[in-house]
């Protein structure tokens, strides 16, 4: 198949997709799990506020809303979808051409289990997305387009998705090798796409939720694939039914008083997340600190996290940001034509 022909294939393929997904509701539907996940934290703002005097519908929230839609399944998943698949092929045919190595048809971890492909397919992505969240900090250029989402003055869990559009095309492509290279492909896996979602939705929430009780969800998510035998977890399998509600009810147990206590070490959390969004950084990291997006780990192994004390009342933003274009159009332009 020729470029022209995978470019057309891929297109057309995800522009069905997009009318699909809106007409056909399903469990394995990202636009429906969108609205979910953002209806479940928007209640819970709503009801236990952690910043009690940030208005329900705080500033550019509506705005936000949008930048969820456009980046998370406009952008993201049927440009950037059909743009990977491109690109797939076109790396494929290279390496191909050149050593003679089909990576696609020799995939490393063809023979592993659908849970352990998901959780390197997670751990890779999360690592390298940390150090590409490193670089938008750091390079002048690239930080021009990231201002986008650090001019965020209120924070809520819609902020999570408001980025300018290039930083797709960063994270993506600098995304594509290593994960190519594992043969873990070219794409988001749906599970690990609606994980992170979820956690990246809690980081930016005004909502504070003690560590035991993330663990006991954790711990639930995880009785779940176990009891579903999702991502090929089949070791329930042949048990009664009270037997595995039973296993169920001990795993949420034990991650709640167990793992809990080192939830907030090992995922990201509003209160850490927050003072990666402070007006002023520390003198001695004036590039930002605490750049994990669903992982802290990589944070503490590296250096970079701080939390000096409750920061629900910092001020939010970046200095200048009260010259920052304010809508939509202007921000998707701002880096574009700016020195």
């Amino acid at each position: 198949m020729n470029i022209v022909e995978i470019i057309l294939n891929a297109y057309g393929g995800y522009a069905s997709y997009l009318w699909n997904e809106i007409t056909h509701p399903s469990w394995h539907n990202y636009f429906y799990w969108l609205l979910i996940l953002s209806l479940f934290f928007f209640s819970l703002e709503w009801y236990q506020p952690w910043r009690k005097e940030q208005p329900r519908f705080r500033k550019d929230f509506w705005l936000d809303v949008f930048y969820m839609y456009f980046n998370f399944f406009l952008f993201s998943l049927v440009i950037y979808n059909a743009a990977s698949d491109v690109v797939v092929n076109l790396f494929n045919s290279i390496i191909q051409q050149t050593s003679g190595f089909d990576l696609q048809k020799s995939n490393p971890m063809s023979q592993w289990p659908f849970w352990a492909v998901l959780l390197t397919g997670f751990v890779v992505r999360d690592f390298v997305q940390w150090w590409v969240h490193r670089l938008l900090h750091r390079v002048e250029f690239l930080w021009n387009f990231h201002k986008v989402h650090h001019s965020v003055q209120q924070m809520g869990f819609a902020a999570h998705l408001r980025y300018h559009w290039m930083e797709n095309i960063v994270y993506r492509s600098i995304e594509y090798i290593p994960l190519a290279l594992l043969g873990i492909g070219l794409y988001d896996f749906f599970i690990i796409h609606i994980f992170t979602l979820a956690v990246g939705h809690y980081n930016h929430s005004n909502i504070t939720v003690s560590g035991k009780i993330t663990g006991g969800v954790l711990g639930l998510l995880l009785g779940v694939v176990l009891y579903t035998g999702m991502a090929d977890v089949n070791v329930l399998e042949g048990l009664e039914l009270w037997t595995k509600l039973t296993i169920v009810a001990l795993m949420v147990l034990a991650f709640s008083f167990i793992v809990g206590p080192f939830m907030k070490k090992i995922f990201n959390s509003p209160e850490m997340h927050i003072w990666h969004h402070a007006y002023e950084m520390p003198s001695d990291k004036p590039y930002g600190i605490n750049f994990g997006l669903t992982l802290a780990i990589w944070d503490y192994i590296f250096g970079t996290a701080v939390i000096p004390h409750n920061g629900k009342d910092i001020r939010l933003g970046f200095p200048g940001d009260e010259n920052f274009p304010k809508s939509f159009g202007q921000q998707a332009l701002f880096g574009l034509k700016n020195k």
